[in-house]
């Protein structure tokens, strides 16, 4: 069976954390799942096998070895799903932070997919068995918007419009630090991080990357902000931030966990709007899901040190 090495070095946020705890969040997996690879000899430190409670020290390179996800059927499960729109084509949810978008190594419930299956039998195929209807992904940690094609003429349409650069995606976040800039580009290639397996990066020879921002307020640390994505890169929006000295607030993969009391379940950014073409009926479609209150919590806090 096939398997994959997920790398990353222990940075100074994460110096002095458990293992299990430490590679869990860094590695986007369960922190029961990793415990088990842990006590299978299957996560290594600096090439050493050592326990779940081992305190990680800044610069210790971990090493967890994955087994690809047994290709077996996705059972539906009786996940509460909230459908902003559907029709005989697509459907659009707004999905909530902490949901992972379809079933892998570590999460093989509790997903999108296993949610929509329950919901319904009709979901296009074009992308396996793993991710019936999955057009595009957003985060775990991220909340709202994605598109789903219930068969696979709607699903070339959508996936066309998202290769062309053609779907309206905003996203609204809270990053560390206080922008100086109303608006701007940042135009970097991503690809794989050369040294931490986990993480993306602004690379030379990377994917072409487009982040389109504007400031909504500044805050006495912190700023909330829009983006306009033109591509659609994995983690594009925190590895563009993160490369200009303002990673999303809560982030800790890129340098954005500032140990905020009032947010710590991950990076403070949802995915507001969403527009595009509907692949039968040829109608501009455009979507918005309100703040969660993990945001709104957010913001009330920063809101107390507003400029």
């Amino acid at each position: 069976m096939d398997e994959q090495i997920k790398q990353f070095f222990a940075s100074e946020n994460d110096a002095g954390e458990r293992l299990d705890a430490s590679a869990a969040k860094r590695a986007g997996l369960s922190r029961q799942y990793v415990k088990k690879l842990i006590d299978a000899g299957d996560v290594k430190v600096n090439g050493k096998t050592v326990k779940a409670s081992y305190k990680l020290k800044a610069g210790d390179e971990v090493a967890i070895r994955l087994p690809e996800a047994e290709p077996t059927a996705v059972l539906p499960e009786d996940i509460p799903l909230d459908i902003v729109y559907e029709d005989a084509d697509l459907l659009v949810v707004n999905k909530p932070s902490g949901m992972v978008v379809h079933p892998a190594p570590g999460h093989s419930g509790g997903t999108l997919v296993n949610a929509l299956l329950y919901h319904t039998k009709d979901l296009s195929g074009i992308n396996g068995e793993l991710r019936p209807g999955i057009v595009h992904r957003i985060d775990r940690d991220t909340s709202g918007l994605l598109v789903v094609a219930k068969n696979d003429i709607a699903h070339r349409g959508l996936a066309a419009q998202l290769s062309e650069h053609a779907m309206d995606r905003q996203y609204r976040a809270v990053v560390c630090g206080v922008v100086s800039a109303e608006r701007g580009t940042v135009d970097m290639p991503i690809g794989r991080h050369p040294k931490d397996r986990v993480r993306m990066a602004a690379v030379e020879g990377g994917k072409p990357a487009v982040t389109h921002f504007e400031v909504v307020e500044r805050y006495e640390r912190f700023t909330q902000m829009i983006f306009y994505l033109e591509t659609g890169r994995t983690h594009q929006i925190r590895v563009h931030m993160a490369q200009i000295g303002h990673p999303v607030a809560g982030d800790p993969l890129y340098g954005g966990d500032r140990r905020l009391s009032f947010h710590t379940e991950g990076q403070c950014l949802h995915a507001e709007v969403l527009g595009f073409i509907h692949p039968t009926t040829g109608e501009h479609m455009r979507f918005s899901a309100s703040l969660p209150e993990d945001f709104l919590e957010v913001l009330r806090a920063v809101k107390g040190e507003k400029r």
